[in-house]
């Protein structure tokens, strides 16, 4: 069969696997990830779906919404699989701080449920009411809080994902001691969909901390903000530790200034110790929030937002190796400083040429330190002149080609969105 079916054909072919109102054509940025999108209900439908496509030689492509995919994919897939549909808690135990979901419920409205109870999963990407279970884990995503609470790998204990010839594959399972088998949650988070299509999930969840109090510190110099916020870290328990570079000051009502941001919680004599021992680290002008003011101020530094910048990429590094690099890069940054972890990026008023330019010279920086860099958006214009991950030694790129071969052979899962093309 033909790769170049129309949408009509392509609606035709797969109506009678997932029903007529489950097919559409994409919408707006939809049609940078695929020429159909097909809404199922239940695993055996997409199982069904990964067989045709594979007898057809169709690609195609798992979906939240849509964000990371249209920056990554060079050209559209064939078939674009949303789980919208599929976005059920099957499980939830408070007492066992373990909870069941499919893979297209979003993580803000998995937090609204178990809010309830005083737990949440503590992974923090931005805006998490956007951000389905699937994505978070497929595109591994995280913010401030893996500081304290880990990636999205740390948390996962069971994962269930239909693979090459429709197959359900199950690992893990719903018992936090569950270590038998394969360790398929660490195979599949951070895949990008090249490997299988997430349906279900199982998370550990934890206790939301009591009295969360931010604490906001300004800088003239960037040096002066990342030597504060070494001290503080060793000042006290941090629940998260954030260095911004001056272009975000005027978000925190503290215009082109450095800024130091540690979040951190416990009861009422933690919290006070903290805040005293806080306040000593970071030396001056420092603001502690919280409660409601507090909680606001952490979601704006979560949901920074980098929609206009012509590049961002995400740096990652040994923790002391951190400030050396910010200072070489000489961009603009949000970094989480004691996990070695920045987001740098150039401004919209940069010309490709700086784009492509900056690229080169950020990775030759960070991998002068043993770290390394993924490209995370970049201007439409350049984007096809830049290589948005790392090439990693052959030994490594050997066993990840081997690892897509087995679980793809046919080469059907989100081909060209990983390593190398993979």
């Amino acid at each position: 069969m033909t790769h170049q079916l129309d949408y009509s054909d392509l609606r035709q072919v797969f109506s009678p696997i997932a029903g007529y109102e489950s097919v559409r054509p994409p919408r707006e940025h939809e049609l940078r990830i695929a020429r159909v999108i097909i809404e199922p209900s239940n695993a055996q439908q997409i199982a069904e779906i990964v067989r045709k496509c594979e007898s057809d030689a169709f690609t195609l492509a798992p979906m939240g919404a849509g964000r990371t995919l249209t920056i990554i994919r060079r050209q559209p897939a064939t078939v674009g699989i949303s789980l919208v549909r599929m976005n059920r808690i099957i499980d939830y135990e408070p007492d066992d701080m373990t909870v069941v979901a499919q893979a297209g419920l979003t993580l803000g409205a998995l937090n609204a449920v178990t809010a309830n109870r005083s737990q949440r999963l503590p992974c923090d990407p931005p805006n998490p009411e956007l951000t389905t279970l699937g994505a978070l884990i497929g595109a591994a995503k995280c913010g401030p809080l893996r500081l304290s609470e880990g990636r999205p790998r740390d948390l996962l204990i069971g994962i269930r994902f239909v693979g090459h010839d429709g197959r359900l594959v199950r690992g893990g399972g719903r018992v936090v001691k569950n270590v038998a088998g394969f360790d398929l949650m660490k195979v599949m988070t951070g895949a990008f969909g090249t490997l299988g299509i997430i349906t279900e999930t199982t998370f550990k969840v934890r206790p939301t901390p009591d009295n969360y109090s931010l604490a906001i510190a300004s800088f003239e110099r960037t040096d002066e903000a990342l030597a504060a916020a070494q001290r503080t870290q060793k000042a006290a328990s941090l629940i998260h530790l954030e260095v911004l570079s001056p272009w975000f000051g005027e978000k925190f009502d503290r215009p082109n200034r450095s800024l130091v941001l540690a979040g951190f919680g416990g009861n009422n004599a933690e919290v006070d110790y903290y805040r005293a021992h806080i306040s000593n680290a970071l030396r001056r002008n420092t603001q502690i929030l919280s409660d409601q003011q507090a909680i606001f101020y952490y979601n704006r530094l979560r949901d920074v937002d980098f929609a206009d910048a012509a590049l961002v990429a995400q740096i990652a590094v040994l923790p002391a190796e951190l400030p050396r690099c910010l200072q070489a890069l000489a961009a603009e940054f949000r970094s989480h400083v004691a996990a070695g972890v920045a987001q740098v990026f150039l401004p919209s008023n940069r010309s490709d040429d700086e784009v492509l330019e900056s690229v080169e010279r950020w990775r030759n920086v960070v991998h002068s330190a043993q770290g390394n860099l993924r490209v995370l958006q970049v201007r439409e214009g350049a984007g096809s002149r830049v290589e948005m991950f790392d090439v990693p030694t052959q030994g490594a790129l050997g066993l990840m080609r081997r690892l897509k071969a087995t679980f793809d052979p046919k080469n059907i899962f989100n081909p060209g969105c990983f390593v190398a093309g993979i």
